[in-house]
């Protein structure tokens, strides 16, 4: 039997498993998103711990020697002095080539712990929650603004996200997440779990999507029938899912944000100038 927290190996009639420390239990889990309540845990060669939630949320993660951890390029707010840093492209060329098209660095940080154990600070670049996602031999999809750091045990890749996220600019590729082992998703606002039925379907716009189980199916489409509905509506393009399975949605949209401040900035036209006209009298 393996410790379904890390994988690894149990030795018969151990209350605890030797490696990580978990308890043990013959329990089989059910599928679902298994979500740290605490903000804190362990692994296969680290432990983790998340602070400051839910709004400026930082995860720190404690390595032991030689152990690594994969990150979204950018992530690291600090680390130990003994932490090597090395990037490289996730997946290949065409992994990194998916990976640009969709807006995020085509790069993948590996930090590894030299001589002894050291700890890694990493945070998104919005201000909102991380959740720390134990995989136990799951799929997941992640929107791909919303990964932070993952095992280096768990395989990654990109996948197309449907045509018509193209058009809309809203996610065209995903990231798919396979395997046992930690994964960090952040997002901007807090994060609500959703978890549907067996048939239920439920509609979430694509900007608030964060992750969801790959048993779940869904299809893109306009929030509502016809162009000049979906317009007036304000709405975009909206992923409608089918359970059985569950889901992360971000309460916040950073795009509905960056719509919201459009105003206040002034356009290209007013830039070659002064932005402000001040009358200081005579």
């Amino acid at each position: 039997m393996n410790c379904l927290r890390c994988g690894a190996g149990l030795v018969e009639g151990a209350a605890f498993c030797g490696t990580c420390g978990a308890p043990v239990t013959t329990k089989v889990p059910s599928g679902g998103i298994s979500l740290d309540a605490d903000g804190q845990g362990v692994g296969l060669g680290y432990s983790y711990e998340i602070l400051h939630q839910p709004a400026f949320s930082l995860a720190i993660v404690r390595l032991e020697p030689e152990q690594s951890i994969l990150t979204e390029a950018g992530a690291m707010v600090a680390m130990s002095a003994n932490v090597e840093l090395q990037s490289q492209m996730r997946g290949g060329l065409l992994g990194a080539l998916k990976r640009a098209v969709v807006g995020e660095s085509a790069f993948i940080s590996t930090f590894t712990a030299r001589g002894g154990p050291g700890e890694v600070a990493l945070a998104p670049g919005a201000p909102g929650d991380i959740a720390a996602i134990e995989m136990r031999n799951q799929t997941f999809l992640v929107q791909s603004s919303s990964y932070l750091a993952s095992d280096a045990a768990l395989a990654i890749d990109t996948r197309w996200g449907g045509a018509k996220s193209f058009f809309s600019g809203e996610g065209l590729f995903v990231l798919q997440v396979q395997g046992t082992g930690l994964l960090l998703v952040s997002s901007y606002g807090a994060i609500h779990r959703k978890r549907l039925a067996a048939g239920e379907r439920y509609v979430v716009d694509t900007g608030h999507l964060v992750a969801w189980e790959a048993t779940l199916q869904y299809t893109l489409r306009k929030a509502a029938a016809g162009f000049f509905r979906s317009f007036v509506s304000g709405e975009g393009i909206v992923a409608e899912f089918t359970g059985p399975g569950e889901l992360l949605i971000q309460t916040r949209n950073l795009a509905a944000l960056a719509g919201l401040l459009k105003p206040f900035f002034p356009s290209q036209s007013s830039s070659r100038g002064s932005a402000f006209d001040f009358d200081f009298g005579d």
